[in-house]
Formats: C-alpha cells, structure tokens, sequence
C-alpha cells in the first residue's frame, strides 16, 4: 500500500483525504520511479499536491488477470448491481467529488454539481444494460446452427484527482481486484504506454484531433479497436424566424459553458442579417448579466478560469490572430479583471464579429469562451459555411419552421444536431462525430457494444432417428453411418452449451445430439 495520502483544505471548508498514488488492484501504490506529476489550481495558480504516475505495464497485467479470471466469471446482472452500487456511493459522496473537481479544474461548484448528477445517472443506466448483452442464434439449416456471443474487454484509463477519490469508491462497492486501475501520467508517456501495450485490447480517448490521430497510427501496430472522440468547430445558425431571447440563451450556454472547455462547443455562430444587430444586442446584455467571472466556489460565480496557464495562453494568442486578419473584437479579448487574489487563468467572455470561412478563428478549434459570428442571407449558403470545416462533431440551428429545421439539420455534416438548444445532449442518445471529429460513438447502450468482442460459433448438430433398448444397453443409430452404443438408460445431452439430464423410456426416444469435434454423448 501507498503512504502517498494529502489532507486538502477547500474554499468550502471541506478536509479531504486524498490518495495520490497509483490505483491497481484495488490498493493504492507507489509508482515504481518515484516521478510525480503536480496538480495545479487554476483559480489561483498554486499547487493542490503531487501525483505518482507511470506503472502502466502492472495497471495492465492486473486488468488482464482481472478480465480472465474473476470479473469473466462474473454474471452480467452481479456486474450490473456493482455499477448501481457505486452509483450509490457517488451520490452520497457528490460534495466531496464536486469540491475536487471545482479545485483541480476550475469549474463553478455549482455547474459541477450538475456534471456529478450525470455521472451517477449514467453508471445507473448501464447499470441495467449490463445483463442484456445477448447474442443470435442463426438458422443455416437443419444440420448445424449458428449463434454469436458479446464478450467483455477490459479498459484502461488516465484520470484527474477526482477520479482518484472515486477509486476508494470502488473498493467499497465490491469490485474485483484489477477491475478498475487508475494510472497517473501524460498523454505522451502513460498514454502511449497503454496504445502500444500488446495486452490492452480496447483505447476510448476524448481529446483532440491531432492526438487522436496519433492514437490510431499507434494502435495500428497491435491493431487495437479504438474509439476516437476529438476536435469540433460546431456551427450554431439563427434563422430569421428564430425566437431570439431563445436563442441567445442557448448560444451563450454552448460556448460560454464550462469557460468554452467542451468539444462540442458551437463556437461559430451565423446569424441572418435581419436579426443580426437585435441578436447582437441581447447577447452582450445576457452575457454581462450571466457570465459572471470570478473563484468556482463563489456562489455567484459562473465563469470560472481556464483549466491550464497553456490554454489560457492560447485563447489569448487567437485574439491577437483575429485582429491580424480583420475580424472585429466586440468585447472581451483579454485577462479578466475580477480574479481571486488578482491570480488564476481567468479569461473574460469573448466575442468576434466580421468572421470570414478563410480566417484561422472560423477553422481552428480554440476551446475557450471565444465565439465567431458570421452573417448569412441564404439557407445554402450559410449551410455551406457550417460545413466548411474538417470537423464534424456536433451543430446546432434555431428556426420556428420544423419543415426548414428538419430539411437543414438532414444537411448539415455532424454527429449531432440540436433543434433550438445548443450542447442539450442525453447519455441516452449516441454521442460522436463525423469527418475529423472521431470514430464510433459513446453514451447510449451501443457504447456497450463497442466496448465487447462479438465471437460466432458454429455447431454440428446430427439427427437421432432413435434410442433402443438392447439387452440392457442402447443404441444410438446417427445418420451419416455413425454409431455409439451405450450401456444405460440415461443420457446427460449437451445442448446450446448446458448439460441436460435425458431420461429413455417406451423403449425409444427422439432426440438430437450435438457433436462439434468431441463427443458430447455422455454416461450418468
């Protein structure tokens, strides 16, 4: 076990004991080099603690020990009341997992509270897909049958501090050993240790475009399955006809939310020329009225910082790139004025205007609180704007017309498209891009399915004309001239892989016997 534990003392007035230590096979322990990596509050730009990182080879022979052994042979509804047990216990201990999140990410407490919500209501949902992962049985004719089965494979993950503290979670719950394994490290070296180890069977990766294709390059070379969920330039449209106070609502939300730190921001907005300026107009008010910059517990906060100095650096930079290229800066565009303790990555919300398709700011995902509005006149035309893009993930549109919203959302080229909102996804709903924005989908219960092997199997089955009795013994007469002759009454018949007690009687019985390369006939 690790000694690796920091008591943590909140804004809120919360003391956490957190392990910092590698999580594999249900204990914490030290990393086998001694190397840390510091986890930094955004808010105020000082450390929380340091965490131990790399062992990824042992996190993986314990996932794959686990896989084979005890979580194999574990049936799916005990896996399923494992999942709505954790479920349990993140609810009951939300306060503590929110506080972390709000210290190591810079996210309002308040807008945290509704993330962990989601959390333990997806862990509930698949919860109850757990035992319904059923495989087909296949009608190939009258002497064989064929049926597939799903088969788990097991995952690997990279996680922040509150994930640590969910990990003793999963100890109380009563998983397995080796069931969940929690490594510490960069993208660049736990990260690729996992897509290249040949015992890691499956990488689900959030992140950007060019990691992710780094990713797939490297999973080549075990020809791993991965599922890819990367970069977004999400196109927002605003129709004449749209109720505007609606619209403004929903366009602030999904740029501004989470400090723009979402991939399915729509961090490009068309706008009609009609309703441009009114558009224009109640956004800024809404935005100075909502967008309230300053620490993540305040209560009053809804703006929190960037989560690293990098991408608060970054977002910086495009705004000095928008003005180089002739794009207008309505408001925002710099440091923000209300920061605790005048520290922390804090950046006000920002609005660009006079986007053009050629400008870097309408083509390169920033992943900040940074929104590019372009005017449009016609429905094709702002449709080919939308599409424009090497990205695919999600888009969204606003319009009273549903014959005009379901011929545009049937165009436009994502993932996902919301009808009057903006980012309002459901984990019931697959969730995934097109173009350079991914491969495969999360949430929903086809998730599931990409998380399995799906394995055929193929059975001989020969016809029995008849049982007879012969002196005591009986005599199995198979068509295709084969014969076994048994010396008692009883029959233990294997059938669709479960032993089944057959009891002979009138001297003869109907029956068919299973034979896929050994005799399954057996004496009892």
């Amino acid at each position: 076990m690790s000694s690796s534990v920091v008591k943590i003392n909140a804004p809120n007035g919360r003391v956490i004991d957190l392990p910092t230590g590698l999580f594999i096979n249900n204990e914490f322990v030290d990393s086998a080099n001694g190397q840390t990596l510091a986890s930094i509050n955004p808010a105020r730009r000082s450390s929380l603690c340091r965490r131990l990182q790399q062992r990824t080879s042992t996190a993986v022979e314990a996932a794959r020990s686990a896989l084979n052994t005890t979580w194999a042979a574990t049936d799916g509804t005990s896996r399923g009341k494992l999942l709505l047990k954790i479920a349990d216990l993140v609810e009951a201990e939300q306060e503590i997992l929110v506080t972390l999140e709000a210290m190591d990410n810079g996210k309002p407490y308040t807008q945290a509270l509704g993330d962990i919500e989601e959390v333990f209501s997806v862990l509930r949902y698949y919860g109850g897909w757990a035992d319904k992962q059923y495989g087909q049985t296949i009608e190939t004719g009258r002497h064989k049958f064929t049926y597939t089965v799903r088969v788990p494979v097991g995952p690997a993950e990279q996680t922040p501090l509150s994930v640590l503290y969910f990990a003793q979670l999963v100890v109380k719950a009563g998983f397995p050993p080796g069931v969940v394994n929690i490594v510490n490290g960069t993208g660049r070296e736990a990260g690729s240790d996992l897509v290249e180890h040949p015992g890691v069977d499956k990488i689900a990766f959030t992140g950007s475009t060019l990691t992710g294709k780094a990713i797939a390059k490297a999973a080549a070379g075990t020809m791993k399955n991965v599922t890819l969920e990367t970069g977004g330039k999400s196109p927002l449209i605003i129709f004449d006809d749209a109720d505007l106070k609606n619209a403004v609502k929903w366009t602030h939300y999904g740029i501004m939310g989470n400090m723009g730190q979402i991939c399915t921001s729509t961090s490009r907005v068309f706008v009609h020329e009609r309703v441009y300026d009114d558009f224009l107009k109640l956004f800024l008010a809404y935005t100075t009225k909502t967008s309230i910059v300053g620490d993540p517990f305040a209560t009053e906060s809804w703006h929190g910082p960037q989560v690293s100095r990098d991408q608060y650096e970054k977002i910086l930079s495009y705004v000095q790139i928008a003005k180089d290229e002739g794009a207008m800066l309505i408001t925002g565009g710099a440091m923000a004025p209300s920061r605790p303790n005048g520290k922390g990555h804090f950046i006000s919300p920002t609005v660009v205007g006079d986007v053009t398709p050629r400008m870097r700011i309408f083509r390169e995902e920033i992943f900040g609180p940074f929104l590019a509005i372009t005017k449009f006149t016609e429905e094709d035309d702002v449709v080919s704007m939308a599409n424009d893009s090497e990205y695919g993930l999600a888009a969204s549109l606003f319009t009273s017309d549903v014959t005009r919203a379901m011929r545009v959302s049937d165009r436009l080229q994502a993932g996902m498209v919301w009808i009057n909102s903006s980012n309002n996804s459901d984990y019931r709903v697959p969730f995934g891009g097109v173009k350079q924005s991914g491969i495969g989908r999360e949430l929903d219960g086809r998730v599931v399915v990409g998380m399995l092997r799906e394995k055929g199997k193929d059975t001989l089955v020969w016809p029995v004309d008849e049982f007879l009795f012969t002196g005591g013994s009986i005599k199995i007469d198979i068509h295709g001239g084969e014969n076994f002759t048994l010396s008692k009454a009883n029959l233990m018949v294997m059938r669709m892989g479960q032993t089944i007690p057959f009891e002979c009687s009138d001297n003869f019985a109907k029956v068919a016997v299973l034979l896929d390369g050994e005799d399954k006939v057996t004496l009892v």
